[in-house]
């Protein structure tokens, strides 16, 4: 059996997929099973192939990049395939509306051809992954008002207090060895209270848990 990243492209411009297949193509450890020109046909081959990570535009004709990455981390037996989100538009409410879906990671198209490999292996590892451009602060200024309206949240009830406290460490973006410093944890407690945090809170990945950070308001926008 093949160790190799199983990738999937997704992008309505021919000459795009060409471009990404032979970068793809050209490394030993990534494989390209597949392509789709819209978004319907990004989630029916995810479906027929389970891609490890499907690279995900965002404006596609029949069904866009975000709708179509909805549908696949809602369907069952997907459950491990990571959508990266790569476009060329970086407003912030691609980036939240991106997560909130379930993607793993966003990048942006301009971005070089080692970045591009890099998230595509570190999603893969099921890791999140966001460009440094948009990273926490665009996740913040798009949950700030949907906060004010959720105040109440009730999702925090089932975590306990230290999972509280390793969440909005998440949000703040530190990592498991970072977060069990910070607490006087170890690595693998650390990684153990993040893993039930995501099980808890329904959350695919780390990215997810991040957005939950600032919907939750555990982090602010100068947290």
């Amino acid at each position: 059996m093949s160790d190799n990243v199983r990738v999937l492209l997704a992008d309505d411009q021919v000459l795009v997929r060409t471009g990404f297949k032979l970068l793809l193509d050209s490394e030993d450890d990534i494989e390209v099973v597949g392509e789709a020109a819209n978004g319907s046909e990004a989630v029916n081959l995810a479906r027929a192939h389970r891609p490890d990570v499907v690279l995900m535009d965002i404006r596609m004709p029949v069904l866009d990049g975000i709708k179509a990455t909805r549908e696949i981390a809602g369907t069952r037996g997907l459950e491990q395939v990571r959508v990266l989100i790569l476009t060329t538009y970086d407003t912030d409410e691609y980036v939240f509306e991106a997560l909130e879906a379930g993607a793993s990671g966003f990048l942006l198209k301009d971005s070089g051809p080692a970045e591009l490999l890099h998230a595509i292996r570190v999603v893969a590892a099921g890791e999140a992954l966001l460009a440094p451009r948009i990273t926490r602060r665009l996740i913040a200024q798009f949950t700030a008002a949907r906060a004010i309206q959720h105040v109440a949240d009730g999702r925090l009830a089932v975590l306990t207090q230290r999972e509280r406290e390793v969440l909005a460490l998440v949000g703040r973006g530190l990592s498991n060895d970072e977060i069990a410093t910070e607490l006087t944890l170890s690595p693998a407690t650390a990684r153990t209270h993040v893993s039930r945090a995501m099980v808890k809170l329904g959350a695919r990945d780390r990215a997810q848990l991040v957005v939950a950070a600032y919907e939750t308001g555990l982090v602010s926008l100068g947290g």
